[in-house]
């Protein structure tokens, strides 16, 4: 398996990250002053940006007659959407739990957490070349 540089940092960001939110929407807050909400989803947002290009290094040396081009463009409009609404949330003033709790629910974030889920498990079982 080689991996790009930072791929599984990001991946493990994201996890993580969802890992909080759901703990954060169970809290029942009207506002997120004194949490670490908003460094959580601004790392994770930074995690999104151009993780299609260190997903494509990671496959690089992944040996198969398969093509994965057309998954990891599919992983690509899923961090696009899953970051969009990151931001949606970000740009609130006051991050209430039932804001984080509809974006824990958005498909795009789903979608998203699947899919990294999916790569993170193939990537420990590639072939080493």
């Amino acid at each position: 398996m080689s991996e790009a540089p930072g791929l599984a940092s990001r991946i493990e960001t994201i996890e993580r990250g969802y890992e909080y939110l759901l703990a954060y929407a169970a809290q029942g807050r009207q506002e997120d002053k004194g949490t670490e909400l908003r460094d959580t989803l601004l790392a994770m947002h930074r995690a999104l940006a151009g993780i299609g290009s260190a997903l494509r290094e990671g496959f690089a040396s992944v040996e198969t007659e398969l093509c994965i081009g057309e998954f990891l463009s599919a992983v690509d409009r899923d961090a696009l959407a899953a970051r969009g609404a990151i931001g949606v949330v970000l740009s609130r003033p006051a991050i209430a739990s039932l804001l984080v709790d509809n974006l824990n629910a958005s498909v795009h974030l789903r979608a998203l957490l699947t899919d990294v889920f999916l790569i993170e498990q193939a990537l420990k079982a590639a072939p080493r070349t």
